[in-house]
């Protein structure tokens, strides 16, 4: 069995690379390609299950039906994984299937319709319940000092590689001759790069998580450590045992006040920030005023800008929150992202639209990086950091169903997404208020370990 070195170059590393390996799928599955190409192929509305639906109304409810089962399997397995030290199996079987699920959406076509979401869906389970397991192993494999710096690094690094992809995915769907794509059978050439983009995706998803796989700690290393804690094992139902892990966390949670505070802000702020994420190129895609022969090109090339800001907001908060601390930082980048949806409420123009683009790139990356760090130095020293994190990954995905159902109900009874956004400036500007109650009573980081 190999030695694992907390803290070793080597280990950080190799945990930052499934960042870049797995950002791929929320930058072209979720917030680019996949967008313009649902709008392209749908109609303003569409008939499933007997239901006239808006498209973008339909599609945010399928997302949110998926985050709805997460929220209930990620605790479960999350407990099992800590009980039994299957982290790293759980981690490749999500990894792994939604991998083939990009690589399936391929077939993604209106006259199949049930079929194709269920490709969407399998998609979106495995990349968030993967990032369960992933994330539970940063206050493993990294000291307290270096999780703020390695947890920024992973989002840069995300951002980095997935801007790769999607920048050649750019440039085939503009040119799709360059790489032998032409029009065929009733499919013109820049539908099929859309197509063959989701397939790099599955690929570039599993086979860059292999080398993070490789060195991160697995079952035997866990089952070692479980033994000298001597649990006892035999003749229990794992599944019961697993639940009985998550009580245990939860009653921990409960009377930790300032983790339990945290959660709730961050519960809150999330509503608004990862529905607006995931939302955002549907926005572009149906709200926003393209000349002609612009809105592809124009749209993708807005979440270049994004990603290419975020990489650089990811370290950069890393180092204001140093200075700062993590809660004035995250105070500052709620009240952004709060003038962020104001804003959207009155974009019009591609112009418009692409300097919103750099804002968000600008905070995005900040807020995503710095909560997850911020949570792992507010969790107790425990060997079940899976559980841990299963609370904060249930907490995120909760305010996704709610964010996303949310904006669906919105779009389908008004008519516009811009009602929906303008409504999420709210969630910001409450999570700000809580984290500086928190900021202001003094609590911090050192007192609470």
């Amino acid at each position: 069995m190999k030695k694992y070195n907390k803290g070793s170059k080597k280990l950080l590393n190799a945990w930052a690379i499934y960042d870049w390996a797995n950002s791929v799928y929320p930058l072209v599955i979720s917030t680019a390609i996949f967008p313009i190409y649902y709008g392209i192929i749908t109609d303003d509305y569409i008939n499933f299950l007997g239901i006239s639906f808006k498209n973008t109304a339909l599609i945010s409810y399928v997302t949110a039906f998926a985050f709805i089962i997460l929220v209930f399997l990620s605790p479960l397995l999350s407990g099992i994984a800590d009980y039994t030290g299957g982290k790293k199996f759980f981690m490749k079987l999500f990894c792994y299937s939604g991998s083939a699920a990009c690589i399936f959406l391929y077939w993604f076509e209106i006259d199949n319709l049930d079929l194709s979401l269920l490709y969407y869906f399998i998609a979106l389970i495995g990349f968030w319940a993967s990032l369960v397991f992933y994330n539970s192993y940063l206050p493993e494999i990294a000291y307290p000092e270096q999780q703020d710096r390695i947890s920024a690094k992973g989002y840069a690094m995300g951002y980095f590689g997935s801007f790769i992809l999607l920048l050649i995915n750019l440039i085939m769907i503009n040119f799709p001759d360059l790489f032998g794509i032409y029009d065929s059978n009733g499919v013109v050439a820049e539908i099929k790069a859309m197509k063959i983009s989701f397939v790099m995706v599955g690929f570039w998803w599993f086979l860059f998580s292999q080398y993070t796989f490789y060195y991160l700690p697995g079952r035997k290393y866990y089952k070692q450590i479980i033994s000298k804690k001597q649990i006892e094992v035999k003749n229990r139902n794992i599944i019961f045992s697993g639940f009985i892990e998550l009580k245990s966390v939860w009653d921990q949670v409960k009377n930790y006040s300032i983790l339990k505070v945290f959660l709730l802000s961050f519960f809150i702020y999330s509503i608004a920030l990862q529905t607006v994420i995931l939302v955002a190129t549907y926005f572009g895609e149906a709200e926003i005023k393209w000349s002609e022969g612009e809105k592809t090109f124009g749209l993708i090339l807005s979440i270049l800008l994004i990603q290419l800001v975020a990489m650089l907001g990811a370290l950069l908060s890393a180092k204001i929150s140093e200075r700062l601390g993590n809660f004035k930082t995250l105070i500052v980048l709620n009240i952004i992202w709060a003038l962020i949806c104001l804003m959207g409420y009155y974009i019009e123009t591609s112009l418009q639209f692409y300097f919103a683009a750099g804002l968000v790139g600008l905070v995005m990356g900040g807020i995503q990086a710095l909560s997850r760090s911020t949570f792992s130095k507010l969790i107790p020293k425990t060997t079940n950091t899976t559980s841990y994190f299963s609370f904060y990954d249930v907490t995120q995905k909760l305010s996704i169903v709610i964010g996303m159902t949310l904006f669906a109900t919105i779009d389908q009874i008004t008519g516009s997404m811009r009602n929906s956004i303008l409504c999420f400036v709210i969630f910001f500007i409450i999570g700000a208020i809580i984290l500086f109650k928190l900021d202001k009573n003094h609590l911090s980081f050192q007192n609470s370990n």
